[in-house]
């Protein structure tokens, strides 16, 4: 399944890096994101590094959901495609 990361997990003054917001193709509420809760979420760096994470749960009504990040992820990532397996 793929997904985008949207954003890093924020709040006003401070970034939580290890944590990562995901759009989800094909999910667009929060009572499907319930199925994704517990999967592996992983990013492939353009020299070939995995960095692993796993969905904790839904963040906002419109399907989007929490990842919880093994390393952080750089900034270049925001935007890229991910897969959730």
């Amino acid at each position: 399944m793929k997904a985008r990361i949207v954003s890093f997990r924020r709040s006003r003054r401070r970034q939580h890096t290890k944590q990562i917001i995901l759009k989800v193709e094909g999910i667009t509420s929060k009572e499907k994101t319930k199925e994704l809760i517990g999967k592996i979420m992983i990013w492939r760096s353009p020299a070939g590094k995995e960095i692993k994470g796993k969905v904790s749960n839904f963040h906002g009504n419109s399907g989007n959901v929490r990842v919880v990040l093994e390393r952080g992820v750089p900034g270049q990532a925001i935007g890229e495609e991910v897969e959730v397996k």
